[in-house]
């Protein structure tokens, strides 16, 4: 009878040992699975805000980041760009953004928080191709009435210097704006949405 009573709590040791063991294996293998599951280093980073230094950017020039796998235009216009962006409203399709390409606080003629510079993600609404920076005005393969902007060669979109489109071309929205805000004169972040300053 001894001996069937150590038997038995040698099985119960050697279950519970086993369970043990079994456990720690299930956890080992499924932790790297399920941190297999989560968004890598690189994914976050893609989809967080993008601080930016503005102050390095020559007035009419223009610069791009990459915020969440898109290129975003940051240009720095000319107080004769500012000045022009009213006067060709007869050539546009939404001249004052009125459909949503932007936040609140970019409905207006500059489509920015602070007129000289422009902040847009940098593809064409029609059918995502990436248009190129044309400033001077009167182009001749634009038109004497092209007062600068973006020119998609891809199928002949034109946006102003706001990202406003033109009407009679293939894209049917403005460029759109994303959200951001600034933290000093010198510094914004893409991809918050508070205005400030």
């Amino acid at each position: 009878m001894a001996d069937t009573i150590d038997d038995l709590n040698r099985r119960k040791a050697l279950l519970t040992a086993t369970t043990v063991v079994g456990g720690i294996g299930v956890v080992a293998v499924a932790e790297p699975f399920l941190s297999s599951m989560q968004p890598s280093e690189a994914a976050r980073a893609a989809g967080a805000p993008v601080e930016v230094d503005i102050s390095t950017i020559a007035p009419g020039k223009l610069t791009t980041v990459e915020w969440r796998g898109k290129p975003i235009w940051l240009l720095h216009r000319t107080e004769a760009m500012v000045a022009g962006l009213t006067k060709h409203d007869n050539l546009l399709v939404d001249p004052g953004s009125s459909q949503p390409q932007q936040p609140q606080y970019a409905v207006n003629p500059a489509r920015s928080i602070r007129p000289p510079f422009f902040v847009v993600i940098g593809i064409c609404t029609h059918l995502g191709c990436v248009p190129v920076f044309r400033p001077e005005p009167g182009a001749s393969d634009l038109g004497a009435d092209w007062p600068g902007g973006f020119y998609c060669p891809c199928h002949g979109s034109k946006f102003d210097l706001a990202g406003r489109v033109f009407k009679n071309v293939p894209a049917p929205r403005n460029l759109e704006v994303p959200p951001y805000t600034y933290l000093s004169d010198t510094r914004l972040v893409i991809g918050t949405d508070k205005k400030s300053g």
